[in-house]
C-alpha cells in the first residue's frame, strides 16, 4: 500500500523533483495530477486545514488566472478561495505531498525531506543539477 501521496503538476520542475526526491527514499507514492484529476471539496479543505497555513498562502499566482480574478482582494473568505481552486485547479500551488509524518507544499522541494518515512537511498541533485543529496544519502549543506 501506498503510504504517499503527492499532488503534482508534470509541468513544474519543483514538483518532478519532489516526486524525484520521494522515489529516492525508495517509496512509490500515489501520484494525483491535480490538473487532470482535481481534488473535490472535502479532499482540498482537509489538505489546506492539514497543511496548517492560511488558504491564502496553497494559491498560486504565477502562470495562473489569480490577477484577472481579482484574488488579492481581502474581500474574498476562505470558503470563496476553496470555490476559486475548484474552478480553476490551477491555482492550487503545488505539490502537496502527503505522508503518515504530516502534510506539506514542498516549495522549496528539500521540503519533502522532513516527511519523509525513509532516508534517502543515495545521491539526488535537482534538474538544474544543484546537489541535494550526497552519495550516503545526507543531506548537502547549501552555501
Amino acid at each position: 500500500m501506498n503510504t504517499i501521496t503527492i499532488y503534482h503538476n508534470p509541468a513544474c520542475g519543483t514538483s518532478r523533483n519532489v516526486l524525484a526526491l520521494i522515489r529516492n527514499s525508495g517509496e512509490d507514492p500515489t501520484v494525483i495530477e491535480y490538473l487532470r484529476t482535481p481534488p473535490d471539496r472535502t479532499t482540498l479543505e482537509r489538505l489546506v486545514a492539514d497543511l496548517g497555513i492560511p488558504v491564502r498562502e496553497v494559491l498560486r499566482q504565477k502562470g495562473t488566472p489569480f490577477d484577472e480574478l481579482g484574488l488579492a482582494d481581502p474581500k474574498w473568505t476562505d470558503p470563496q478561495l476553496i470555490d476559486f481552486m475548484l474552478q480553476h485547479p490551477i491555482l492550487m500551488n503545488r505539490p502537496i505531498v502527503v505522508t503518515p509524518l504530516g502534510t506539506r507544499l514542498c516549495r522549496p522541494s528539500e521540503a519533502v525531506l522532513d516527511i519523509l518515512p525513509q532516508p534517502q537511498q543515495g545521491a539526488f541533485s535537482k534538474e538544474d543539477g544543484e546537489a541535494v543529496i550526497n552519495a550516503k544519502g545526507q543531506r548537502v549543506a547549501k552555501h
